[in-house]
C-alpha cells in the first residue's frame, strides 16, 4: 500500500497537515474511489458534544438553518454567517440520544467554541470537545462494506428543493432543509450517509480509542486526501475556508439547499441572505476550472487569482489532478463571466468547465 505521506511533510502550514495525503499512488487511490470503495483519514476535524434541553433552539437562533424540529437519528448542516452574512463557519450536525454532535473544519473549532460560548448567556447547554474521530468510506461500494459492521445503512440525504426569487411565505417546510440518516454503532460512536456527486460517502464518527479496531472490520483499502479532494471538487463541492473567502455568501458556493433555511426567524446574516436570494443573482458563483499548461508538480495555490484579461475576475480554492478530468481546481468567480471567456490561473490558463 505504500508509506503514508502526510500533507504536513509537504506544506506544514496546512490545517490538512495531519493527515495521510496519499499512501504512494494518489491516482491509483482516486480510481478506488471512483470505482470500488475506500478509507478516508479525516480524523483531523473538530468535534464537539452539545447536551441540555436547549441545545438545538441555541443552535436554531444562531445559525442558518431551522433545528427546533431536527428529530433523533437525524442529521443536518447550518451555518454561522458574519452580521453582513459572509461564511464562518460550516457545521455538520448530529442529534442521537440527546447528544447534538458538530463537526467542523480542521482548525476551527476553537473559534466556534470561543464564539459559542460567548452567546450561550443562560441557555441550558453545555458545550465540550468530543472524543470522536472521523474516517470516511467513500465509493460506489461504500453502502455494501459498512454494512460489514452490521448495520443498516440510512437511505439517501433527503434535500429540500430551493424556493424561487419573491417566493410565497409558507414555500419552505418548517423543518431542516438537508437531512442525513444517522445510525449509532455497536462499538459507539455512529454514521451518516451522504455523496460527493454520484460517488456515496459513509462518515464514521468513531472513539478513537477503538477506531482502528472499527475500520479493520470494513477490510477496505486507504486513500489519502488528495484523492478524496479530487472526488470533492470534480462533484463541485465547496469546502469552508478552501473554497471560500472572508466575504463568500452561501448562495455563492451553492451551500443554500444544504445549509440554509429561508424562512425561519433572526440569525445574525438573515438579511443579506434573504436580499441575496429575492435578487436572484449573488456576486459570485463557483465554478469548476480545467486547467492546461502546468509542469508536473506545479499547481495553483490556494487564494490564485483567476484573471480574464489582466483583470481579476476570482481565486482558486481547491486545485487536484483528476485521474479523468485532468488538472482541475474550484474558483469563486463573478458571474457574468462567460464559459467563453480566456482565463489565467497563475501560470495556468483556464477554462470553465461546460456542465
Amino acid at each position: 500500500m505504500g508509506t503514508p505521506t502526510t500533507v504536513g511533510q509537504l506544506d506544514p502550514t496546512s490545517p490538512d497537515a495531519p493527515v495521510a495525503a496519499h499512501h504512494g499512488d494518489p491516482l491509483r487511490e482516486q480510481r478506488t474511489l471512483l470505482t470500488g470503495a475506500a478509507i478516508v483519514d479525516r480524523s483531523h476535524r473538530g468535534v464537539l458534544a452539545l447536551t441540555g434541553p436547549e441545545r438545538l433552539t441555541f443552535l436554531h437562533n444562531l445559525t442558518t438553518q431551522h433545528l427546533t424540529s431536527l428529530a433523533d437519528g437525524q442529521g443536518t448542516r447550518t451555518l454561522v454567517l458574519s452580521p453582513h452574512g459572509h461564511i464562518e463557519h460550516e457545521l455538520w450536525l448530529a442529534e442521537l440520544d440527546g447528544t447534538l454532535w458538530v463537526d467542523v473544519e480542521p482548525g476551527t473549532v476553537d473559534d466556534l467554541v470561543a464564539f459559542l460560548t460567548k452567546m450561550r448567556f443562560f441557555t441550558q447547554v453545555e458545550i465540550k470537545p468530543a472524543d470522536l474521530v472521523l474516517y470516511s468510506v467513500v465509493g460506489p461500494g461504500a453502502l455494501a462494506a459498512v454494512g460489514r459492521l452490521g448495520v443498516a445503512v440510512p437511505a439517501e440525504p433527503d434535500v429540500l428543493p430551493v424556493p424561487e426569487a419573491k417566493f410565497h411565505t409558507g414555500s419552505v417546510p418548517p423543518r431542516p432543509t438537508s437531512v442525513y440518516g444517522l445510525c449509532p454503532l455497536p462499538g459507539g460512536g455512529f454514521l451518516r450517509r451522504h455523496a460527493l456527486g454520484d460517488i456515496p460517502v459513509v462518515d464514521l464518527l468513531l472513539p478513537a480509542a477503538t477506531a482502528e479496531q472499527t475500520l479493520a472490520e470494513l477490510d477496505l483499502p486507504r486513500a489519502g486526501l488528495w484523492a478524496y479532494e479530487a472526488v470533492r471538487a470534480a462533484a463541485k463541492q465547496a469546502r469552508v475556508g478552501v473554497d471560500t473567502d472572508h466575504r463568500t455568501l452561501p448562495s455563492e458556493v451553492d451551500l443554500t439547499a444544504v445549509a440554509v433555511h429561508l424562512e425561519k426567524g433572526c440569525y445574525r446574516g438573515q438579511e443579506t441572505v434573504a436580499r441575496v436570494h429575492h435578487l436572484g443573482r449573488p456576486p459570485r458563483a463557483l465554478r469548476l476550472l480545467h486547467l492546461d499548461g502546468i509542469g508536473t508538480d506545479e499547481l495553483p495555490a490556494k487564494g490564485t487569482e483567476v484573471t480574464a484579461d489582466g483583470r481579476t475576475v476570482g481565486f482558486v480554492g481547491t486545485a487536484a489532478r483528476h485521474g479523468e478530468l485532468g488538472p482541475i481546481a474550484l474558483a469563486v468567480m463573478k458571474r457574468n463571466i462567460s464559459g467563453e471567456t480566456p482565463l489565467s490561473a497563475g501560470e495556468s490558463t483556464a477554462a470553465i468547465d461546460p456542465d
